[in-house]
């Protein structure tokens, strides 16, 4: 990958793309410098989600579907039926998925290539005929997934106005990186507080350093930073005092995979913030796209999580920096964590939000109204269930917006 130092300080776009061209915003890099790699292909597109250039579930799709749109709109000469084009496709898009196991939205988004791909070689005589197809889905990946941000962010503001206590002053926090460095555009759980801010709604956002990366530290303030939305960090260890000490209204996180019981996997210390708020009667938000809710999963106990590199414990900078460790020490590094399902308030997606109607702060909650509100786009249980299922089911079947 070749380094190219783009003029896009003003922009906070990870993804930079026209059909042929995919540049990536090194997240590694920032806050300090703001360079953007050239991906050239499915190999580039790899190393780069691997190494963490571009993170966050919903960016990590897109960023592989266009490293491979690249490489396919740089084909010279393929020579090969509709089939060989469609077996290129798919080996490559097998690979890609190899990056991180964790992200369902990347094993989601090539399980929806390959059925683009296979419908297209089904019908094709030419292999052209199966790129085009294929790239065209790919960009439409991209498309749509800064539509569905800024749907999320407008169904969480607007529940949160609703239903929250002196919601004219709301203070949310939120962990890791989920706004437009994480996404195609605008953000999940960040898009969420964007929206609160733009309805003037916002007292303050605090965001955790989220160690070890730093995702919060360097990426999430400088998102609201540069958006001028008043925000205070936080160490993550401080969280729970943050709490006791009633300065949060709610917190809201994003997610690299929901199972059908709504069992979530995010970026770790999601489960200590989850039980924190549980205790001091927060409710607890996750925002995410429909893309990362996986229903073949029956539990939290079935995500695979990913372990990183002891490099990034044992060394300053997320592993990129000095030693500050003892050397010989174990390492112990999740990437990620599971928050049960019965800690979580509500999933907002882009069509509506899936609530628990928990009682965890009858002050807090006007469950009575959330049904009127939606319109049955609110799935209830039995109980503290998620009805994802169903949920999906309702909102695709019936188009729900």
């Amino acid at each position: 990958m070749a380094d190219s130092n783009s003029k896009h300080q003003d922009s906070l776009q990870s993804i930079c793309y026209k059909r042929g061209s995919l540049q990536l915003l090194d997240q590694r890099k920032l806050p300090l410098e703001t360079v953007y790699l050239e991906i050239k292909g499915a190999d580039d597109g790899w190393h780069a989600i691997r190494d963490m250039v571009v993170r966050g579930a919903p960016a990590i799709a897109i960023a592989a579907a266009l490293s491979l749109a690249v490489e396919v709109s740089n084909l010279e000469d393929f020579i090969g039926t509709s089939d060989d084009a469609a077996s290129f496709l798919n080996s490559k898009l097998d690979y890609l998925v190899t990056s991180r196991p964790t992200a369902v939205n990347l094993s989601d988004a090539v399980t929806k290539l390959k059925g683009v791909i296979s419908n297209a070689a089904a019908t094709a005589f030419e292999a052209m005929s199966v790129f085009q197809a294929f790239l065209e889905a790919a960009e439409d990946m991209l498309r749509e997934d800064v539509a569905a941000n800024r749907a999320i962010g407008l169904y969480g503001a607007s529940f949160l106005q609703s239903h929250i206590k002196d919601s004219k002053n709301l203070s949310i926090l939120t962990h890791c990186n989920t706004g437009s460095l994480a996404t195609a555009g605008y953000g999940t759980a960040l898009g969420v507080i964007r929206s609160v801010h733009a309805e003037g709604i916002l007292l303050r956002a605090y965001c955790t350093e989220t160690r070890p990366f730093n995702q919060g530290s360097r990426l999430t303030a400088f998102e609201l930073v540069h958006d001028n939305i008043p925000a205070t960090l936080i160490a993550d260890s401080a969280a729970a005092a943050l709490m006791q000490a009633g300065r949060v209204d709610a917190v809201i996180v994003g997610a690299d995979r929901v199972a059908a019981n709504g069992d979530t996997a995010n970026k770790i210390g999601t489960y200590s913030l989850a039980l924190s708020a549980k205790h001091h009667h927060i409710p607890f938000f996750v925002a995410a796209p429909l893309t990362s809710i996986d229903l073949t999963l029956s539990s939290g106990q079935e995500i695979v999580i990913e372990e990183r590199s002891p490099k990034e414990l044992l060394n300053s900078r997320g592993g990129l920096g000095e030693q500050v460790a003892a050397s010989g020490i174990c390492v112990w590094n999740p990437a990620f964590d599971v928050t049960p399902a019965d800690l979580i308030a509500g999933i907002i997606t882009e069509k509506v939000l899936v609530s628990l109607f928990l009682s965890i702060a009858k002050h807090v909650f006007i469950a009575s109204d959330i049904l009127e509100l939606y319109d049955q786009g609110v799935i209830t249980k039995t109980g503290d269930v998620f009805d994802i299922k169903d949920f999906i089911h309702n909102a695709t079947s019936h188009c729900c917006k």
